[in-house]
């Protein structure tokens, strides 16, 4: 019966009933035995599954002269009957009196290789393969999110606008995402960190689930340099620390934040590393439903009380990233953020 429930609601687009905490089996759980595993190139490869699912590979860039961009690939299943691909990139603009640059378009004909991949990549995901699943019957969940991370790698080229082409030499950040059922229904509400400074590069993809799942936590992440994962795993927490009340849609957007990275590193010492400080004046607030293509408003839009805005954040002034491992080695040092805080229902 639950099963059929979920079905409906998948295909009908109706809110899911409360089966509680114990319906979703969490990586954070997983975590606590396997904090992480190495990325192979079979975390990379594309699912695309037939049946509801958006799948995401996204490349956050951070140009060497302080440009930030974003380039994203979706695909997109909904009930099985409908697919489409959508490439978006979106180039930052750090000045508020300036409009950022984005372009979305349909990818026509698309088709995979056989094997699936765009590329292979170091990385990492939490637990045995970055997996949460949802269901009343953990042997046979009815739905699944799944995040992989290549979190510091080297990035050549440029992106060519109207006006000028932007150097993006620099560093970039790389995920790899499966929400394998209606989005709202895995998640009502989401916080993302990129932050890069010269020697590290941390993550952190956290969503809270609706009520349906218990409104439960999940937190996954980590820290790399250049040659070395320095941790991964769960929990982390990402904490708004203050807010103010948005009088257009009534969502508290964050305006300051404490990140915090815990657990221990792959030789066993204690680590942890901490984000903290005001956000600034947010850089961006998107409308979901007033910006995505037609095919994602079909799997949101039918569902009464989602109202999906996203607030993206670059603080002005660096943050410092506090890191301690073990009783000793303590680091400080400052980099740029790159937040997003999700607000769906």
């Amino acid at each position: 019966m639950n099963w059929f429930k979920q079905t409906l609601a998948n295909v009908a687009g109706t809110q899911e009933p409360i089966y509680g905490p114990t319906a979703i089996q969490s990586v954070v759980d997983h975590a606590k035995t396997i904090p992480y595993t190495e990325a192979t190139k079979d975390h990379l490869r594309w699912a695309a599954m037939q049946s509801t699912c958006v799948e995401t590979q996204t490349f956050y860039l951070f140009s060497d002269n302080g440009d930030i961009a974003s380039l994203q690939l979706i695909y997109n299943n909904v009930v099985g009957l409908h697919t489409t691909c959508q490439f978006n990139c979106k180039v930052f603009s750090t000045d508020l009196a300036k409009p950022h640059l984005w372009a979305s378009d349909p990818v026509q004909n698309h088709i995979f290789d056989e094997d699936m991949l765009s590329f292979g990549a170091p990385g990492f995901v939490v637990g045995k393969d970055g997996t949460s699943t949802f269901g009343t019957d953990p042997m046979n969940p009815w739905g699944s999110m799944r995040h992989a991370f290549w979190p510091r790698c080297k990035v050549e080229g440029s992106i060519i606008t109207r006006e000028k082409e932007i150097d993006f030499a620099g560093r970039g950040f790389f995920v790899h995402a499966l929400q394998g059922m209606k989005p709202q229904h895995l998640a009502a509400r989401w916080n993302f960190v990129d932050f890069q400074s010269p020697t590290f590069s941390a993550c952190i993809m956290e969503y809270t689930t609706p009520p349906s799942y218990g409104s439960t936590v999940v937190n996954v992440g980590g820290i790399a340099k250049d040659s070395e994962i320095l941790y991964a795993g769960a929990p982390n927490s990402v904490t708004h620390t203050d807010f103010t009340q948005d009088s257009e849609n009534d969502w508290p957007e964050p305006t300051a934040v404490k990140i915090v990275w815990s657990g221990k590193t792959a030789a066993g010492k204690p680590f942890e590393a901490t984000v903290e400080g005001s956000l600034g004046p947010r850089l961006d607030r998107i409308d979901v439903m007033a910006e995505v293509p037609g095919f994602i408003k079909s799997l949101v839009g039918s569902v009464a009380g989602t109202r999906p805005y996203v607030y993206q954040f670059v603080p002005p002034n660096k943050l410092p990233i506090r890191i301690k491992i073990g009783e000793d080695e303590e680091i400080t040092e400052e980099g740029t953020l790159l937040m997003e805080a999700t607000f769906i229902s």
